[in-house]
C-alpha cells in the first residue's frame, strides 16, 4: 500500500440554498438523477428521507435538515467533514432478494484484527458509494454504521445508537487497528453521529491516526486528527467484544515464503514475506510502509517523526531493530532488517510489543515533529505557520509571502505550500496547499 495516499474528491456544489444542501446531505448518491436546479425536488427529498426514516425503523426519526457533520470551513478541502446520516437497525439485505436474515443482535462471532482491516480494505478497494438507502453486495448498508457492522462482523446492520453493545471501552492509551471511534448523538442522531475504525498511530504524537471509514463520496482510507474532526471529545474508542488472537506463524522449509499457521495452512489476510531486496537503503516500496505501520501499532511510533512512508529511512532501521531487541534477540539477529523470522512475528501480531519508554526521546535531528493539520487551517495564528513560512522561503518559494512569513495561516501560505508540493510532481487533490505529514518532512529535509 502506497503511503502517503492522495485522494481528490469532487467538489461540493456551491450552492447554499436549503434545497441544495437538503439534496447534497440526504440523497448523495440517488440513482435516479434529476435535471434541473436540486432545490426545485426539495419535497421530493424530504419525502425520501421521511420514507427511509420508517422503512429501517431508526430509533429516532430523523430531521427533514439532517446538518452536515461538522461546522463549514471555507478552504478546507472537500472531503474533510461531510454528512454522514445514517439509516437504523436493519437486516442484511441481499442482492435482489430484499430482506434476509434476521435484525442484529447482540451475538458477536470471532474475529482478529487483521480480518476487521482486511474486511474494511475490501470496501475501499471498490470504492464503495455511500447511501443510507442503498445495500452493497454483502448485505450491508453503504453509511457509516453499516460499514462498521461490516468490518466487524456483525449479523445485521446496526447504527451508532447500538454498536457500543458490541465493544468494550478502552483509552486512548490503548486503542489499536480495528478498534472503532464512535459519536453518538443521543438528542439529534442525524446530527455530527459518526462511526470510524482505527487504522493505527500516523506519528510518535500520537494526534493523528490512519482512518477507515465510510463518508461520501465513498469509503476512504486517510490521515484524520485524533479524535476526528469535529465532536472530537465527544468520540469513544471501543474493542470488538469478540476479538480473537492472531494466529502464531511460522515458515517451515517448502513453505514458498508463506506465512503458515500451527494448522499448517496459510494464514488469512497475512501478507507474505516479500524478500531481503524490499528493506534497506534506497528501497522504496509499499512493503516499507506497510512494516512502518505494524512497528508503530507495535510500540515504534517514538522512532517516527513524520508518520511511515514508502522509502527506507533510518527510522525504520532502529525502529525494527528496537523490535528484535524486544524479542530478547542479540548479535547478528539484531540487524535493523525485517527478515522471514521477524515478518512473520510483525504481520501476525505474534512476539512481543516494544516496551514503553524504549524509543528516543525526539524526531530525528533536523525535522521537527509534525504539528498537525489543524495548525494549518484558515485564520490559525501559531508559531507553527512561521516556522513553515522560514522553511519554504530558504527553499526559494517564498514569492507568495510578500511581507515575510508570520504566524498567521493565509491564502499566501497556502498557494506557498502549493507551489512546493507541484515542484514534488504532485497535482490534483495531492497539492492543496496544505501542509500534511509527508510535505512537512519533505519541506523540512
Amino acid at each position: 500500500m502506497r503511503t502517503p495516499e492522495f485522494e481528490e474528491f469532487d467538489p461540493a456544489s456551491d450552492c447554499d440554498c436549503p434545497g441544495c444542501a437538503l439534496w447534497r446531505r440526504v440523497l448523495p448518491f440517488s440513482r435516479s438523477r434529476t435535471v434541473g436546479h436540486p432545490a426545485v425536488h426539495r419535497v421530493l427529498a424530504v419525502a425520501a428521507a421521511s420514507a427511509a426514516s420508517a422503512a429501517f425503523g431508526a430509533v429516532a426519526a430523523a430531521p427533514a435538515h439532517a446538518a452536515p457533520h461538522g461546522p463549514a470551513r471555507p478552504g478546507v478541502p472537500a472531503g474533510d467533514e461531510p454528512g454522514t446520516p445514517q439509516g437504523g437497525k436493519a437486516p442484511l439485505h441481499g442482492p435482489g432478494r430484499g430482506q434476509t436474515g434476521t435484525p442484529g443482535g447482540l451475538k458477536t462471532s470471532r474475529t482478529t484484527r487483521t480480518e476487521i482491516i482486511n474486511r474494511a480494505k475490501k470496501w475501499i478497494d471498490a470504492k464503495v458509494p455511500y447511501s443510507m438507502l442503498a445495500y452493497w453486495s454483502d448485505g450491508y448498508r453503504q453509511d457509516c454504521s453499516g460499514f462498521v457492522s461490516m468490518a466487524w462482523n456483525l449479523p445485521g446492520n446496526e447504527w451508532t445508537g447500538s454498536l457500543d453493545q458490541f465493544g468494550e471501552r478502552v483509552t486512548k492509551e490503548k486503542v489499536q487497528p480495528g478498534d472503532i471511534l464512535l459519536f453518538h448523538n443521543a438528542k439529534d442522531p442525524q446530527k455530527g453521529s459518526h462511526v470510524v475504525i482505527f487504522g493505527g498511530w500516523t506519528d510518535h504524537t500520537h494526534t493523528y491516526y490512519t482512518v477507515y471509514e465510510q463518508t461520501p463520496p465513498h469509503t476512504r482510507r486517510q490521515g484524520t486528527p485524533y479524535a476526528y474532526w469535529s465532536h472530537s471529545d465527544q468520540y469513544v474508542a471501543y474493542r470488538h467484544k469478540g476479538l480473537a488472537p492472531e494466529p502464531a506463524a511460522t515458515k517451515p522449509a517448502g513453505s514458498g515464503g508463506k506465512l503458515i499457521t500451527a494448522g499448517g495452512r496459510a494464514a488469512a489476510g497475512v501478507t507474505p514475506y516479500p524478500g531481503a531486496a524490499y528493506f534497506g537503503p534506497g528501497a522504496n516500496n509499499r512493503y516499507v510502509a506497510q512494516l512502518g505501520r505494524i512497528l508503530v501499532s507495535r510500540g515504534a511510533a517514538a522512532y517516527y517523526a513524520t508518520g511511515p512512508g514508502p522509502r527506507w529511512s533510518d527510522a525504520d532501521r532502529r525502529a525494527t531493530e528496537a523490535f528484535q531487541r524486544a524479542q530478547g534477540w542479540t548479535g547478528a539477529a539484531v540487524d535493523g532488517r525485517p527478515g522471514p523470522r521477524t515478518w512473520a512475528l510483525l504481520a501476525t501480531g505474534a512476539g512481543r510489543d516494544i516496551a514503553a519508554g524504549a524509543g528516543p526521546s525526539g524526531p530525528p535531528a533536523g525535522i521537527p515533529a509534525y504539528p498537525g493539520r489543524g495548525m494549518f487551517r484558515p485564520g490559525a495564528d501559531n508559531a507553527h505557520v512561521a516556522r513553515l513560512g522560514r522553511e519554504l522561503v530558504k527553499k526559494g518559494f517564498g514569492k507568495y509571502l510578500a511581507t515575510g512569513p508570520g504566524s498567521r495561516w493565509g491564502e499566501p501560505d497556502r498557494r506557498a505550500v502549493e507551489a512546493f508540493q507541484r515542484a514534488q510532481g504532485w497535482r490534483g487533490g495531492a497539492a492543496n496547499g496544505y501542509p500534511g505529514p509527508e510535505t512537512w518532512r519533505r519541506i523540512f529535509s
